[in-house]
């Protein structure tokens, strides 16, 4: 199938084209660019593999939890293409996303990869979630593979989250291993596996979990889809940060 698919929801802008079994993406680190960025990646990755939008069987996008500004982003391009196509969406989880990174820390021969994937959520909290990724391919590179939740995602401070009692090693990703200096990487220090720290969620990796989603009749109309922030407080924490913000102003 034909999908394009897009990773908004943290620092990282990250566009995706799947053409059949092939995959061309871009991805960068790059801080409030998002909406600089994404719709021309879009399209040149489009020019490359030398396909009309209308040739597109389906619209992905990463559902949060992230950043809020980005998620809303994501969102919203991936719901103006899809209503000007007639084309469905595939909401595919943030963390979900991110799990697959851990494909490459693994042995090509594990078929199953459980992992921690944990973004940092900022005012000292992490989004999190457990996976197991299953892997389908002969050579272990994960492109035919699924993310399996474990539990529910959530948002939580690093002593709170647990682990299942098994397996023994688990495999970490996601910037939440670096935040509040290192607390969640130290808490389970002894059943990491491997873990990598700087992993940032990509739109090829949305893209290759939203073929599978799709063949299981997960995609939905554009105005369905909804946004995970997990962090109900919002409003509020605008609120904060402008309160914030007036304060620094008044100590200058």
């Amino acid at each position: 199938m034909n999908l394009l698919a897009f990773e908004l929801s943290t620092e990282a802008c990250s566009v995706a084209l799947r053409v059949d079994d092939e995959t061309r993406a871009r991805h960068e680190i790059a801080p409030r660019r998002h909406a600089e960025l994404a719709l021309p990646w879009a399209e040149a990755l489009l020019a490359e593999a030398g396909l009309a939008k209308s040739q597109l069987d389906a619209i992905a996008v990463g559902r949060g939890p992230g950043a809020f500004t980005g998620v809303r982003l994501g969102i919203s391009i991936a719901q103006g293409i899809a209503l000007a196509l007639d084309r469905p969406i595939v909401p595919v989880s943030t963390l979900a996303a991110l799990a697959m990174r851990a494909v490459a820390l693994a042995p090509a021969l594990d078929r199953r990869i459980p992992v921690l994937a944990a973004i940092d959520a900022r005012m000292n909290e992490l989004y999190v979630g457990c996976f197991e990724i299953e892997r389908f391919d002969a050579d272990g590179h994960g492109d035919l593979a699924d993310a399996h939740l474990l539990g529910e995602e959530t948002l939580a401070v690093p002593g709170t989250v647990a682990l299942p009692e098994s397996p023994a090693h688990w495999y970490g990703v996601g910037t939440g291993f670096a935040a509040l200096g290192g607390e969640l990487r130290a808490r389970f220090a002894s059943q990491w596996a491997a873990v990598d720290a700087e992993a940032l969620p990509q739109a090829a990796d949305v893209a290759r979990l939203a073929v599978r989603a799709f063949a299981r009749g997960e995609a939905v109309a554009p105005e369905r889809v909804e946004p995970a922030y997990l962090r109900n407080n919002v409003a509020l924490t605008l609120a904060e940060q402008i309160a914030a913000r007036e304060a620094a102003a008044k100590r200058e």
